[in-house]
């Protein structure tokens, strides 16, 4: 793996978890809005669309880079509507980088796969 593909994981690993969490306080300033007097829907929605916006152009990168099969990167957008789908599409990426450092270690240390 090259290093823009490492980077375009790395940022869109970033922005997953933040997405999630954003969403989620969204959905709990929404229910809030309408039991209560508190209203914040307008400025976490604004903050959730900034980072629902931003983790959508790297995911685009990161697909285009890392060349994923169609499913792959349908996953990686399905997770990013779904409420704590941003949690799982940072461990899920983690645990694709680390694999990548991995291989490209034994590639470099002359040992291949049997």
């Amino acid at each position: 793996m090259d290093i823009k593909t490492a980077s375009s994981l790395r940022r869109l690993r970033l922005v997953s978890a933040p997405e999630a969490v954003s969403f989620i306080l969204l959905l709990i300033c929404s229910v809030l809005k309408r039991t209560t007097d508190f209203d914040a829907v307008r400025p976490m929605g604004y903050v959730h669309g900034m980072l629902f916006v931003l983790y959508v152009i790297f995911w685009l990168d990161a697909w285009n880079r890392t060349k994923w099969s169609r499913g792959t990167g349908i996953l990686y957008f399905v997770l990013s509507v779904l409420p704590t789908g941003g949690f799982f599409a940072e461990r899920k990426l983690k645990r694709e980088a680390e694999a990548a450092v991995i291989a490209a270690r034994a590639r470099k240390e002359g040992i291949v796969n049997a």
